[in-house]
């Protein structure tokens, strides 16, 4: 057996108990290698359930910078026995395997290097509680880790100082554990095994923030003074880290008050309600969800699009249907947002990639929803979402002033000959509105949910709702000029073939580009960052007589969008799929392809690519 050689490129996972206290030993690990400059991307993979579960934490190593989920382990840390020799198969041949050989272990490969440290006994000898030993276990094994991997303790040494700032009487202990395991391994073990850790200058001044984080202070930056949320799994996050960001820049001075109302409803049906409410009355609002919250809203979706109102929903996607698999990542509510409610509705979808854009993104939504006065999603996932990722720093024109749209004050309303709210006097299907209280005799804040004239008074003439529905519709189309246009690549020279994706399969998709142009495969490349889809999107399809569409669902639902929406032949459009709630990653995205490809079964269509107007 040869053992594996690398530097700077490599996975490493660790398999815990869920409860057992490993989640921050495991996150040192991974700013250790951080703060040594090489990028590294961590995936906490946990159960719905307290305590007692299996629970993986996996950290890509890769000074390239690749950091979607590559697939396969070259160092498993396997901490659970029950999963131990499941864990122990899926590390790649001539990897590593390092686990507590307290006890005699079964199931151990001879095509690995096993390296075996008596995590039990160390912390039995060292330490006389329970929990403690218990805890440090995690701290010795990360201690380990270093010897093995090369990394300087001094790095982790400064992390443990700075994760216990508040509680300095902890920080030598857990530096003495950390050593601990550091020094047994250094005298027990050969010392650094075939994977390390070298110094780089890779991660530059790129931040390191968790998407639901990144997207809570983009709707601060977007001016929101209203959240109103139930918690759920995996969107909770997002509203606390709104509310932590709201106190430390929404704060008065003197008082220490924040300007912003932050309610946890007694559901989620309250809580879009609320935002609902609140959207109506001129403050910018919003909700964070999952799933299941989304199915709760619907009515109130309806009210939404069809009186108007906007208001701004982070939809932070998992596995479903029903509760589904509540921690695991999915791209799933696709359809469910875009046609949200019961009758003929469309809403605007966002999709961020990465922090970055969950930021930028987050804070275009209330700019978006007031302008059309409509609800708008930023579709998030489980793995943007709770997830720390590399990305750009954030930056913000501090001149930017947040753009309401069309709102028509006291003066306005005065000199207006005949107003009338639902009246598309521009031709853009948008119509103008007030805030409550704007005029004294003047009720142009008045909005209904049911059908309505171009003054909101009450009618069930089928002419003049036809209208109004042919209105909104327009208005759908002049949001395809204010949501983020799709981003292409640089194609390759000939590339015969063309992928959409979206979102989280970014990542992924990015690298597998480069391993099928190193098999010979030029791949032409759209990501799409909203719904309505830009022309450039049927543009794009028009070009190719197949392309490969990239997401993580069963029912394809981005390519149902994109039949239904651009009236594009199904057979153009070819599924590549991932849905077992871990992220997609490069490896299932080339073979998938590549396969296809070497099947024969894409064949230039007879009937020529439809012309899109330019």
């Amino acid at each position: 057996m040869t053992a594996m050689q690398r530097v700077n490129d490599f996975v490493v996972r660790f398999a815990n108990v869920n409860g057992s206290g490993s989640a921050s030993a495991n996150r040192l690990f991974a700013q250790s290698i951080l703060r040594m400059g090489v990028p590294a991307t961590p995936r906490n993979m946990f159960p719905s359930n307290i305590q007692g579960l299996p629970t993986w934490y996996e950290v890509r190593v890769s000074e390239a910078g690749h950091c979607g989920s590559r697939g396969g382990t070259d160092l498993m840390v396997a901490m659970n026995s029950q999963t131990f020799e499941k864990d122990v198969e899926g590390i790649e041949p001539g990897g590593y395997l390092l686990y507590d050989d307290t006890k005699p272990a079964r199931g151990l490969r001879h095509d690995i290097t096993v390296l075996g440290v008596p995590l039990t006994d160390l912390c039995n000898r060292e330490y006389s509680d329970p929990r403690q030993r218990q805890l440090f276990k995690n701290i010795v094994y990360v201690g380990a880790l270093s010897a093995l991997l090369d990394i300087e303790p001094a790095v982790i040494e400064q992390l443990i100082a700075e994760q216990f700032r508040a509680k300095e009487k902890l920080i030598p202990a857990n530096v003495k554990a950390m050593h601990l395991g550091r020094d047994w391994t250094l005298q027990n073990l050969p010392c650094p095994i075939g994977l390390r850790i070298r110094r780089s200058d890779r991660v530059g001044d790129r931040i390191f923030i968790e998407g639901n984080a990144a997207a809570g202070l983009g709707a601060v930056y977007g001016g929101a003074t209203v959240c109103a949320w139930y918690p759920i799994t995996p969107s909770t996050s997002l509203a606390e880290g709104f509310s932590r960001y709201v106190k430390r820049y929404r704060a008065e001075p003197e008082t220490g008050r924040t300007r912003a109302a932050i309610v946890q409803a007694e559901d989620e049906l309250a809580a879009i309600g609320m935002v609902i409410g609140a959207g109506w009355n001129g403050a910018r609002a919003f909700t964070t969800t999952s799933g299941p919250g989304i199915s709760l809203m619907q009515e109130f979706l309806g009210l939404a699009y069809f009186a108007e109102i906007p208001s701004v929903i982070f939809d932070v996607q998992r596995a479903g249907p029903s509760t589904g698999m509540p921690t695991r990542t999915q791209q799933c509510d696709v359809m469910a947002c875009a046609y949200a409610s019961h009758g003929d509705t469309k809403h605007v979808l966002l999709f961020p990639q990465d922090p970055h854009e969950c930021f930028t993104f987050g804070a275009q939504a209330f700019d978006l929803a007031d302008r059309l006065q409509t609800p708008v999603f930023v579709m998030l996932d489980l793995d943007i979402g709770m997830n720390d990722r590399l990305c750009a720093p954030f930056a913000w024109d501090d001149s930017r002033r947040m753009d309401r749209g069309k709102v028509m004050s006291a003066e306005d309303l005065d000199a207006a000959r005949d107003f009338g709210r639902y009246r598309d006097s521009d031709g853009d299907g948008i119509t103008h509105r007030t805030y409550p209280g704007t005029h004294p005799t003047k009720g142009a804040f008045f909005t209904r949910g049911t059908s309505r004239d171009e003054y909101a008074r009450y009618t069930e003439d089928g002419a003049i709702y036809q209208h109004n529905m042919e209105r909104l519709l327009r208005k759908f189309e002049t949001a395809k000029q204010m949501v983020p246009c799709p981003i292409r690549r640089d194609a390759p020279e000939g590339a015969r073939y063309g992928a959409i994706y979206y979102g989280s399969t970014a990542p992924a998709m990015d690298e597998a580009v480069e391993i099928l142009d190193e098999d010979g495969i030029a791949l032409d490349t759209l990501r799409i960052r909203a719904f309505p889809f830009h022309d450039d999107v049927l543009r794009f399809v028009a070009e190719h007589d197949r392309v490969f569409v990239v997401e993580q669902n069963r029912d394809a639902q981005l390519r149902t969008l994109l039949v239904n929406e651009g009236e594009i032949d199904p057979a153009r459009l070819l599924r590549v799929l991932h849905y077992d709630g871990t992220p997609i990653t490069a490896r299932l995205i080339v073979a998938a392809i590549a396969q296809a490809i070497s099947d024969a079964k894409i064949v230039p269509l007879r009937k020529p690519a439809p012309k899109v107007a330019s």
